[in-house]
């Protein structure tokens, strides 16, 4: 998005409702306990069954056998869904992994059943009666380790981007920084759980969830279900936290509609809290190295960012050299990523998917630059500005004049606390307050 032109007739542009303090419509719902929420839709699924997930309790191998037997008799069952009774599923363009595991365990906590009951204490109970059997198989959980066998992503936007000659740039800067930043793995934990209410009206099936991308959803679960995608109806009016966690669809959906189906009723089912970090997607662990090449003067010469992540097989990386190709000017420029094979829950979008350990990153290293070359950070940084795409200087301009201002404003702001440039040299409360300048941020 490049706000290059001046504003034209587009509503957004002339800020007639954006940044204008107009109510939110949703806003006394909300407030006053009338907004409903994926599992509150008790008038559109009247006399609706519980379901409780069973997740694996192997991180990878096979689903030798389940043992349902105890749970089928338990007070309150009405069914139980395994890959064993499921019928054929598929899976969604967007899910990395199959929302049911079975027979193939695919990743720790993978659904590998769900039990209905009439309430939901008598499908916790019964869940707990439910016995798989597994064969394990030796899998990747450490990145680190994984590393050397990490590969180049694919897709274009995840290609190498080199700009003149990094190495040569690099080796005759007579300042240089290289130093490696380490971020683990982050899990979505938001307010209301994975939770979906599913709805059969003979092959037409309505699903009340909590999803930020509808027709995603929609399109995927027709998909996994093997159904038309005429035939699905996703609502989901309010989303208590999402975050980029529910862009996609997740296994709680697919659960209450395979369930629904089985029981002959309206099933509502709420990813437990103790299966929401390893069952849906998180921010996959990353490992970044950064060098810089500067003139004594401050000026950047050659700047190269990469990072290594994993993700299960057909997954993508955590995109965190982006914002490098884009911020501070640099001749001479390389970003890399790889992407290794891990058998950890499926990596994807988490709020500022990317950025927020790449960002994090670059400005600890723009930092640590200017700490070396023993020059104010926000100096450096100003210095370093750029009004145009680094990669392509004389192709591409954008409109980012206003970074430097961003940066200066609050050295100008009046009763301003001058900080010394040393990192870690200002101690607040006790504590160490290293990283007051760090300019960029993430939305």
């Amino acid at each position: 998005m490049k706000f290059t032109t001046p504003a034209g007739t587009n509503p957004i542009d002339q800020l007639k409702v954006i940044g204008q303090p107009l109510d939110r419509i949703d806003g006394p719902l909300k407030t006053t306990g009338g907004a409903r929420y994926a599992h509150e839709h008790h008038q559109e699924a009247p006399n609706a069954a519980y379901g409780y997930v069973v997740g694996a309790a192997i991180a990878k191998g096979r689903i030798t056998s389940i043992d349902t037997s105890a749970a089928s008799k338990a007070p309150g069952v009405l069914a139980i869904v395994t890959h064993e009774n499921a019928g054929k599923l598929g899976k969604g363009k967007y899910n990395t992994a199959h929302l049911l595991a079975g027979p193939e365990v695919q990743h720790y906590h993978q659904a590998v059943a769900v039990v209905i009951a009439e309430s939901f204490e008598q499908a916790r109970a019964a869940a707990s009666l439910v016995k798989p059997s597994y064969a394990k198989q030796q899998g990747a959980y450490d990145l680190d380790q994984a590393k050397a066998a990490a590969v180049e992503p694919e897709g274009q936007d995840n290609a190498d981007s080199k700009t003149g000659n990094f190495e040569r740039g690099f080796a005759n800067a007579p300042v240089k920084l290289d130093a490696t930043y380490t971020t683990p793995d982050q899990s979505h934990a938001m307010m209301e759980p994975y939770a979906s209410v599913a709805v059969w009206e003979g092959d037409q099936l309505t699903v009340y969830t909590s999803n930020q991308m509808i027709d995603w959803g929609r399109q995927d679960l027709a998909k996994t279900l093997g159904i038309p995608a005429q035939n699905v109806r996703m609502v989901s009016p309010y989303i208590g936290g999402g975050f980029g966690g529910k862009l996609f669809l997740r296994a709680e959906a697919v659960l209450a509609a395979l369930g629904a189906r089985a029981a002959g009723r309206p099933v509502k089912v709420a990813l437990q809290r103790s299966l929401i970090m390893n069952n849906t997607t998180h921010r996959p662990a990353t490992i970044q190295r950064l060098r810089i090449g500067a003139t004594r003067e401050g000026r950047i010469t050659a700047i190269a960012h990469e990072s290594w992540s994993g993700d299960l097989p057909g997954g993508g990386p955590e995109t965190a050299v982006n914002q490098t190709r884009l911020l501070y000017a640099g001749a001479n420029r390389l970003t890399r990523m790889r992407l290794a094979t891990l058998d950890l829950p499926e990596g994807n979008a988490m709020r500022a998917p990317g950025e927020a350990p790449g960002l994090m990153a670059l400005e600890v290293a723009m930092d640590e630059m200017a700490e070396k070359l023993k020059m104010d950070p926000v100096t450096f940084r100003i210095i370093n500005d750029t009004t145009v795409d680094p990669q392509k200087p004389d192709a591409n301009s954008r409109n980012a004049a206003s970074c430097s201002a961003c940066v200066r404003a609050p050295t100008a702001s009046p009763g301003k606390i001058a900080t010394p440039c040393r990192p870690r040299s200002r101690m607040v409360a006790g504590w160490s307050a290293w990283a007051w300048r760090q300019p960029s941020a993430t939305i």
